[in-house]
């Protein structure tokens, strides 16, 4: 008799247990719809190429998809592994570089960059900080109508900063906040001179290799890289293989290549201080001022904002058939991460709207 009344109460308890799940699941369920929904606003085409997504929450994937092609020519579907091109969230990491030989006492950001590239046109009035936060006004390359002719050539560090090194600066140093690209690939080109080491081999033993970031690569279109998204462009009558670039060009300012779980590894260290210390963790995410006083929404490698009165940290890529971007919200420690292997799919709005959508779940079940 007390064997069976054991029986009856598991049985009880067990379909108790299912009961306080299944709004749960069904929760979990019109949530995952609703992104789905989202993303194939923007990635309709499920036989064209497409891009890969994830979501985090308090260290948890909450949701991880791919969408469409990584190869349209073989037909192969993208996954979760992919490995696409970064773009300019390669920033991210060169801004941490600078910041680990900061923690090492090789360099200051305060420093004049003249102090290591001493011919440098004004380099005693431009600061590393400058360089960090896109405040130095120097010309930044992507806007120089001279850039065809090298973006497919070799060149080293030097032969990029003699590229745009002497062109009329945009305005004198600290005096606004303008985008950059070239202010970065000067900071690779410190981050060698500094450690002595090429950029690529420091970003791969001090970054990649401490947090086993097993598939995340200095691009290569020659390197066999398993997994590989490739790019594409979409031009009138469909789509094409993407503009090819050497990628000795972006250097320091967009020429990463990295996965979704990589991407997590790379949250997970900045977030628990597995790299930087607290005091250059600060350094990174903090808002700096201009010259007069104003405050501007960026730190060091990242955008920093705010979304439905939450701060918010963020940064995009975009580079020849592929786009990123990656949101990031302390206060509930969300991330959000979009891939995508064509430049005619942007994930920068959709990965903040995904964003926004979490927070607002997370706000109401509070």
């Amino acid at each position: 008799m007390k064997l069976k009344q054991t029986s009856i109460l598991r049985g009880f308890l067990s379909m108790l247990y299912c009961c306080l799940l299944m709004p749960v699941a069904v929760k979990a369920q019109k949530l995952n719809d609703q992104i789905d929904s989202l993303i194939m606003t923007v990635i309709s085409d499920k036989q064209g190429p497409g891009g890969a997504f994830m979501i985090v929450q308090k260290g948890k994937v909450i949701y991880q998809k791919a969408f469409g092609k990584a190869n349209l020519e073989l037909d192969v579907n993208l996954s979760t592994e992919s490995v696409f091109q970064l773009g300019s969230m390669t920033k991210q990491f060169t801004a941490v570089a600078v910041l680990l030989l900061e923690q090492q006492g090789k360099l200051k950001v305060s420093d004049p960059i003249s102090k290591y590239i001493p011919d440098y046109p004004a380099g005693d009035k431009i600061t590393i900080h400058h360089l960090l936060t896109h405040t130095s006004g120097i010309k930044d390359f992507t806007k120089m109508k001279t850039l065809a002719d090298i973006a497919q050539k070799e060149m080293t560090p030097k032969m990029m900063l003699d590229f745009f090194k002497n062109e009329p600066v945009d305005f004198a140093p600290g005096e606004r906040f303008d985008y950059n690209n070239s202010g970065y690939v000067l900071l690779g080109y410190l981050i060698e001179l500094v450690s002595g080491d090429t950029y690529a081999n420091f970003i791969q033993q001090h970054i990649f290799d401490r947090l086993g970031m097993d598939h995340s690569y200095y691009a290569s279109d020659k390197k066999v890289i398993y997994n590989r998204a490739y790019g594409y462009q979409k031009k009138a009558n469909g789509y094409v293989n993407k503009t090819a670039i050497s990628f000795s060009v972006p250097f320091a300012s967009g020429a990463l290549m990295s996965t979704l779980g990589d991407l997590l590894k790379w949250q997970n260290a900045l977030s628990h201080n597995k790299l930087l210390n607290t005091t250059e963790t600060q350094l990174a995410f903090s808002r700096y001022k201009v010259n007069n006083g104003e405050l501007f929404n960026y730190g060091y490698g990242w955008h920093i904002k705010e979304s439905d009165g939450l701060p918010v940290r963020t940064h995009g890529g975009s580079i020849f058939g592929f786009k990123s971007m990656g949101v990031y919200v302390p206060d509930e420690d969300i991330y959000v991460v979009g891939l995508t292997n064509c430049d005619c799919n942007s994930p920068t709005l959709l990965t903040e709207n995904i964003a926004r959508l979490i927070i607002t779940e997370t706000l109401k079940s509070k």
